[in-house]
């Protein structure tokens, strides 16, 4: 990981199109801008594990879920 140390104002720049700027800082809060393209994705980090997280739990069902569905159908008429 590269590590830098900018102030408010100041950019970094990403490939030829991706500019992120250093809007405030404010105690703990860094705001950060982001200029880039829209083909770009641009997340935060604690919302794409959130996701990653919810679709692993609707992946997996319970085991009840699965021992209903089994018998159900095992009493499924041809």
């Amino acid at each position: 990981m590269l590590v830098l140390s900018r102030r408010a104002g100041e950019s970094v720049v990403l490939g030829d199109d991706i500019t992120v700027t250093i809007l405030e800082v404010r105690g703990d809060v860094v705001r950060v801008g982001i200029d880039a393209p829209r083909s770009v994705s641009v997340h935060r980090a604690e919302l794409l594990a959130e996701l990653a997280t919810s679709n692993q739990s609707a992946a997996s069902p319970s085991e009840d879920a699965v021992a209903s569905l089994a018998a159900a159908m095992r009493t499924r008429k041809p």
